[in-house]
């Protein structure tokens, strides 16, 4: 099983190159964060096409997560439950009656100083709080989506110039750790230990892809009955590349 987990940054403004990836059919599940769309205004009709059942939360102008299956859509939550929350950030389901996956668009939480950094953390720990039930659960549980954080200084492109900001935040950093501490795992950074690439290549400025001035700030983790079933995590650069892209890289997750 295949797994991608995209931000498209608007599924409208990104149609024509998200049906491309559709299209091309190479992956089973797509986990897509920011849709910019109403749930019941999601533009269904653009998708059926292609082979994929499809489970949608999503909120005007901002946010939302949608899931793209090829198999089965079973149990499915939207919304953290333990977290009350205006914003659909968060949606659950299990595929194929054999992987439980969680789709995340974490908080941004802009500067240290800005009112929306509380909001961050406060989500984050909620959301720390609410998967530790799945990290020994037999179940494999996978974790996908745009984080929101840049783990360390080797995961941005210039650090000097995020010091302050939100998405390299200790506080930010520490919450996140946390939930490597207590056992799930960053799949790409696990098979990756040395190498330094990014996620997402911001529109502003010469090249940015080119010249690697990025942020990795899209993850899988996985629970300890996931990672057993792991064979390959790599970032797909083709939806940055794409004629009009997103800002963000795919991430995909191979499942045995």
């Amino acid at each position: 099983m295949k797994i991608l987990t995209l931000n498209i940054n608007s599924i409208r403004a990104h149609a024509p190159s998200f049906m491309d990836i559709l299209r091309g059919g190479e992956y089973d599940v797509i986990l897509v964060q920011e849709l910019k769309v109403e749930t019941a205004a999601f533009p269904h009709n653009l998708f059926d096409e292609y082979g994929y059942n499809i489970r949608v939360f999503g909120q005007k102008s901002w946010n939302g997560v949608a899931v793209f299956s090829k198999y089965s859509i079973e149990d499915i939550t939207r919304g953290m439950p333990n977290y009350a929350d205006v914003n659909a950030r968060f949606i659950e389901c299990v595929i194929d009656g054999r992987v439980r996956i969680i789709n995340v668009y974490m908080p941004n939480g802009d500067t240290v100083d800005s009112p929306k950094f509380p909001y961050k953390l406060e989500w984050m720990r909620a959301f720390g709080e609410y998967i530790s039930g799945y990290i020994n659960s037999p179940e494999p549980v996978v974790i996908g989506g745009d984080f929101n954080v840049a783990l360390t200084d080797r995961d941005i492109w210039k650090p000097a110039n995020y010091i302050g900001i939100a998405i390299a935040a200790p506080a930010a950093r520490e919450i996140m750790r946390s939930w490597l501490d207590a056992g799930w795992v960053d799949e790409w950074r696990a098979r990756h230990p040395d190498d330094i690439d990014y996620t997402w290549y911001g529109y502003r400025g010469r090249d940015t892809v080119a010249n690697k001035q990025g942020l990795r700030l899209d993850y899988f983790l996985c629970n300890r009955a996931a990672t057993q079933m792991v064979t390959n995590c790599e970032i797909d650069i083709n939806p940055r590349m794409a004629e009009k892209p997103t800002d963000h890289c795919g991430l995909m997750i191979e499942l045995k």
